[in-house]
């Protein structure tokens, strides 16, 4: 998942430069659900995604349709290394929505103190950006880390029961009709560049489709708060794609905040210790 989900920064970037936010959306997920859709033919698979349709559209509504809007707008106008810096919030937000929704793990003072950690890393780095002229791309991609936090969430509490491949396929084929319209109008008048395309399909059949059969399975696996551990990792990928690929420029400022950013994130989302069976 850290590499899978670590890499989609760098090629969206590539994707937005041939093509428009919603395209793109529309073409990542229209691709992904007929990758999917063929291998979910019965209709056993979909009978409990029907019975939970509800959360169904919001898991879809939070993970993909709203996040990969913003998060395509975004990076049209701020580097793929900064939105995948900022991104590794989400573990530290879903921490915290955990708790006040009624999670069973307490705020003690270590995860008070993760939480306070890592949005010090948040504002190390969206701070020079805010008062740099790029206040609204970085809101973007905060919103997207918070709508990142949610969407476990809403999977591990009510969709727990549901086949993987068949939600998957219906949370992208949802979010392709909704975007096939502004898509229409938004299409490129010329054959976008071969690098774009390449783009698109890395991201539709890799960091789509078999990303998300790998991550329901592992918020199965660990529960959701810590299945965005994951994020500990993919910002530091997202970080060196950005800087080796695409010459994107590394600062102290993105160091600084990454390092803030995954301690905190380790506080934040650490299980309480076991007491000793012999205590």
């Amino acid at each position: 998942m850290s590499v899978i989900w670590g890499i989609p920064y760098l090629l969206i970037k590539v994707a937005v430069e041939g093509l428009s936010a919603p395209v793109l959306v529309f073409a990542r997920t229209a691709v992904g659900a007929l990758v999917l859709i063929p291998l979910t033919l019965r209709r056993s698979a979909w009978a409990p995604v029907l019975a939970h349709w509800k959360p169904v559209a919001v898991f879809a509504f939070f993970e993909i349709i709203a996040a990969w809007l913003l998060l395509s707008d975004a990076e049209r106008l701020i580097s793929s290394s900064l939105t995948g810096l900022l991104i590794a919030a989400s573990p530290i937000v879903a921490a915290l929505l955990d708790r006040l929704t009624g999670g069973g793990q307490p705020l003690t003072v270590k995860r008070l103190a993760g939480l306070g950690v890592g949005l010090s890393g948040v504002a190390v780095l969206a701070g020079p950006e805010l008062t740099g002229g790029s206040a609204w791309p970085v809101s973007e991609v905060l919103m997207v880390a918070v709508c990142y936090a949610i969407a476990p969430l809403v999977a591990a509490r009510y969709l727990g029961d549901v086949p993987t491949m068949p939600l998957t396929a219906a949370c992208l084929g949802l979010a392709a009709v909704i975007y096939a319209g502004p898509a229409a109008v938004t299409w490129p008048d010329d054959v976008p560049a071969p690098r774009v395309m390449i783009a698109v399909a890395l991201l539709a059949v890799v960091c789509t489709a078999l990303a998300f059969i790998v991550f329901f399975a592992l918020i199965r696996e660990v529960g959701a708060p810590r299945a965005l551990v994951f994020t500990y990792v993919n910002p530091a990928v997202a970080l060196a794609a950005g800087v080796i690929v695409l010459n994107e420029p590394l600062t102290p400022w993105h160091l600084a905040g990454l390092a803030l950013i995954l301690t905190g994130s380790v506080l934040a989302t650490r299980r309480l210790e076991q007491k000793n069976a012999l205590s």
